[in-house]
């Protein structure tokens, strides 16, 4: 009897748009049709077998659609690929429901060679159905031309390298360089220099910090992870016990003393994307915001232009944990274990996701590029570098969602700590407590 592919433990509702339709496109357009390649190219069609892969079909279910910026480079990359190998490719665009649908798919064994999700569902749910890759990736030279963190943390959870990195993600403090520049402040790395810097850019007339309560638990789960890592974050969402760690009371002293002084902008925690938009349209301005990478192709839109911006690792705390750590995620590309053209679908994957094809993906999309010795575009500016320097990705929220019966109880009282609604630190901890 076949594995049953294991259910994971999902991100709050906003987690899947914020990695998928926050990436550059409606979920709703293109649906599941199919493109063939009309640019492969047969031995039969060119009269000679001299291409590598001539008589090769793959199919290749997309997360995409046809019309977004992703889609449509993907299948100009797809094209090229099948002119240049001789490979017949047939995209199918799944769009957001490819979360929903691969899984019974790879059960059943359809045909499908490629296929495109976030890399934790394939290193956890899918990784009886999808081929090891790691003899290929070395042999390709894969490693200089993909982020470390990604590969090493899909080998973990997978046991092998079950995917290539596509489109990446990583999360941080997002600000606005001109702002920055104009009230003479430097990028902090510590929280004592953050509340300096916070200090200094209220003085100078603006708002420190915009914040939207869906983030609310993404900014705090940060700021938690800094005293006690992710790991004891999650331990204590399922079990319990947040008063007897006396640091979840010190980072919540923390946010109380940060929303007293006056730092969030007006509004703040607001419903989103209010307080976000803020950066772009707000009086006084917002000069930074908590979130992951997608947040500036939403604020330029709001703007009608771009903003200066740049990116900062969440900042140390005072007798806290290794800071290096960043939140990061990946919408990745798999081979299924039963394709019968493994190599071909490899060097599919690795030719869209590196060189040429990646650097338009990156352009078009405004996104990150898959590999790092391509060109961020200036709304990405920093977010290679965190990447690089992260050894240890976060999930989203740092664990504050790992138990699926509290979660949304957890986040309303983390919400709460944003409003002011709690005297001290110890007090938020109780409440929490009092959830079990």
């Amino acid at each position: 009897m076949k594995k049953k592919l294991v259910a994971m433990l999902m991100c709050a509702a906003m987690v899947g748009a914020t990695m998928l339709t926050g990436c550059g496109g409606s979920s709703d357009e293109g649906g599941s049709d199919s493109s063939k390649d009309s640019g492969s190219e047969t031995s039969s069609d060119s009269g000679s077998s001299d291409k590598k892969y001539d008589g090769v079909e793959l199919t290749f279910w997309s997360m995409w659609t046809n019309t977004e910026p992703q889609g449509k480079v993907l299948q100009e990359a797809v094209d090229a690929f099948s002119d240049e190998t001789g490979a017949e490719v047939t995209i199918e665009w799944k769009g957001r429901d490819i979360k929903n649908i691969v899984s019974s798919a790879l059960e059943a064994e359809e045909k499908i060679d490629l296929f495109e999700d976030d890399y934790n569902r394939i290193a956890h749910n899918y990784v009886d159905y999808v081929a090891d890759l790691t003899e290929m990736a070395e042999a390709a030279g894969y490693a200089d031309k993909s982020f470390a963190v990604f590969n090493d943390k899909a080998k973990e959870w997978a046991g092998f390298l079950p995917c290539v990195t596509e489109q990446p993600q990583v999360g941080g403090i997002f600000y606005n360089q001109d702002i920055f520049e104009d009230a003479g402040v430097e990028v902090p790395t510590t929280w004592a220099e953050f509340t300096e810097v916070c200090e200094t850019l209220k003085s100078a007339g603006y708002a420190p910090m915009a914040l939207d309560s869906t983030y609310a638990p993404f900014w705090f789960g940060y700021h938690l992870a800094r005293f006690i890592g992710q790991d004891e974050t999650s331990r204590m969402a399922v079990e319990g016990g947040w008063s007897e760690n006396a640091n979840v009371a010190k980072a919540a002293e923390d946010i109380i003393s940060f929303v007293k002084a006056g730092y969030l902008v007006d509004g703040a925690p607001d419903e989103y994307p209010a307080s976000q938009n803020k950066m772009a349209l707000g009086d006084p301005q917002a000069a930074m915001v908590v979130c992951a990478n997608y947040v500036t192709s939403e604020v330029n839109k709001t703007a009608g232009e771009e903003l200066n911006w740049g990116l900062f690792n969440y900042p140390s705390v005072e007798g806290g944990v290794d800071a290096t750590s960043a939140y990061a995620g990946a919408n990745s590309i798999a081979i299924t274990k039963y394709s019968e053209n493994q190599q071909a679908a490899f060097d599919l994957a690795t030719y869209i996701t590196s060189g040429e094809y990646d650097q338009k993906m990156a352009d078009s999309a405004g996104q990150i590029p898959a590999d790092p010795s391509n060109t961020a575009p200036a709304s990405q500016n920093g977010t290679v570098e965190v990447l690089q320097n992260t050894t240890a990705p976060l999930t989203w929220n740092m664990g504050l969602n790992e138990n699926g019966d509290l979660m949304s109880q957890i986040q309303e009282n983390v919400v709460k700590l944003y409003e002011g609604g709690f005297a001290t630190g110890a007090d938020f901890a109780a409440a929490l407590d009092a959830l079990y």
